[in-house]
């Protein structure tokens, strides 16, 4: 059984991603990405399979105790210096702390202005005038943050930092819990060198506390379904989290109530007796029945009602909009399910107003190599019958990405995030299964994503009638 991330692997994917960006520049070089983007994707991406391969090594000497403190404080130390670099270039390249163009950043950002002055009777008026049921969550974290920050838009990220830099301990605890000590100390190196989290801890934006709340959520109550021991009180943080989530992203909500009810069914009996699974159960939705409000059933409601209209309207506005892709009209829940877990692919060529894209080019790229191994894992567990001691993560994972399957947001890079560090999970639980015979296959792996990102580099500039 491998224990660490293999070279072979680590090597080949950095190969791989130059290879890509070369094809790519050469093919369409009339839109070649500025250099500066190519340093944001080239350094990311040596930096995670470089240090990958060493950490999971290095580290695998230390104890559990000391693994967890090196990680912390060497994820937090990332997410700092990423933090106060991407305040800067912001600064430097638009102006202001925040993303290229006019997006929900600032919006928040005056959210966060609202407490300190007016009240919070008022802010409460105002939340309900100006911010959807499904945002007020980090609206009102936001505003509470303001309360001891005052104006500064670099301390709450900083804030952001500590909280990914935790998440990073718990994606150890829960993979470890599931797939044993060397998994659970790849998947918590991934998270911490994945780039796509250093850069939300750097922005305006309620990925970090959302993915934040799913993570504690799935390890919390993972915790209490593997204990041997009755732990009523340890459903309360899964249930609350649950609760909380329905003002940050009401579909994640929703897919974190299934996937404890899957969890509470399918669960193996011998990780779960049948008298608990009832007891459980009947526990969760006594609390679910007296804590759920009007509101949030609605918001469900009118998410599943709207679920075909609102995925086409969307892929229409897309495809009408000023520089947008008339492709997109094309777009469907068919054309995206076989590859959700690997999208969205790498944004490798110039487009006009898609400077943020440009910039998670590496990230993104990172993400369509480890997929490969977070579907061989998923084929792993399957196979062998072993998914029924994982219900919950699973169960998380790809409702979640079934949800995004009939969204509009399928290709988005920020939707995807919430269950990121699952996939990253998955992805170090597969690295344990493979064998020598595994290896051409890890190649035509590698192969696959080179000729897709190429086609999509493609479908980018032709939808917009510039190739």
């Amino acid at each position: 059984m491998l224990t660490y991330f293999p070279k072979y692997f680590s090597t080949r994917g950095i190969v791989a991603y130059f290879i890509t960006l070369v094809l790519v520049s050469g093919i369409f070089f009339s839109h070649a990405l500025p250099f500066q983007f190519m340093l944001f994707g080239a350094i990311p991406v040596c930096l995670f399979f470089v240090y990958s391969n060493r950490l999971s090594m290095d580290w695998s000497r230390f104890g559990s105790k000391t693994f967890q403190k090196k990680l912390f404080v060497t994820a937090l130390i990332i997410r700092i210096v990423c933090a106060v670099f991407i305040y800067y270039y912001y600064l430097n390249a638009t102006g202001r702390p925040f993303k290229y163009g006019i997006g929900d950043d600032t919006f928040y950002d005056y959210m966060g202005t609202l407490w300190r002055s007016y009240g919070i009777k008022k802010t409460n008026e105002l939340m309900r005038e100006y911010a959807a049921f499904s945002d007020r969550g980090y609206c009102w974290w936001m505003s509470f943050e303001g309360l001891f920050f005052g104006s500064s838009v670099l301390l709450p990220r900083i804030v952001k930092c500590f909280i990914d830099a935790f998440s990073c301990v718990l994606m150890y605890n829960l993979a470890k819990r599931n797939f044993g000590e060397a998994a659970g100390r790849m998947a918590a190196i991934f998270c911490m060198l994945m780039p796509n989290m250093w850069y939300y801890c750097g922005v305006t934006l309620k990925e970090i506390e959302m993915t934040f709340l799913t993570i504690l959520f799935v390890e919390r109550a993972d915790f209490v379904l593997h204990s041997p021991k009755i732990k009523l009180t340890g459903l309360l943080i899964p249930a609350t989290c649950i609760l909380l989530m329905f003002t940050f992203r009401t579909a994640l909500a929703a897919v974190m109530f299934a996937a404890l009810a899957a969890a509470l069914i399918f669960s193996s009996s011998k990780q779960l007796v049948m008298w608990k699974k009832v007891l459980y159960s009947a526990i969760f939705a006594i609390w679910m029945f007296l804590t759920v409000g009007v509101e949030m059933i609605q918001e469900t409601q009118e998410l599943w009602a709207g679920r075909a209209t609102n995925q086409e309207r969307g892929y229409e506005w897309r495809a009408q909009r000023e520089n947008g892709n008339e492709f997109a009209k094309y777009a469907s829940a068919t054309l995206f399910a076989p590859a959700i877990f690997t999208i969205p692919f790498s944004s490798m060529v110039a487009i006009t107003n898609q400077e943020n894209q440009m910039m998670m080019n590496g990230a993104n790229f990172i993400k369509n190599v480890m997929s490969g191994l977070t579907i061989f894992a998923l084929f792993v567990l399957l196979l062998s019958g072993e998914w029924r001691k994982h219900v919950l993560p699973i169960a998380v994972t790809c409702g979640y990405l079934v949800v995004l399957v009939f969204s509009n947001f399928a290709h988005s890079e920020r939707f995807h995030f919430p269950v990121l560090a699952f996939e990253l999970m998955f992805a170090a639980f597969g690295i344990t299964q493979l064998k020598n015979r595994h290896k051409r296959w890890f190649m035509v792996w590698l192969v696959f994503v080179c000729l897709a990102n190429i086609v999509w580099a493609w479908v980018k500039l032709a939808g917009r009638g510039l190739a």
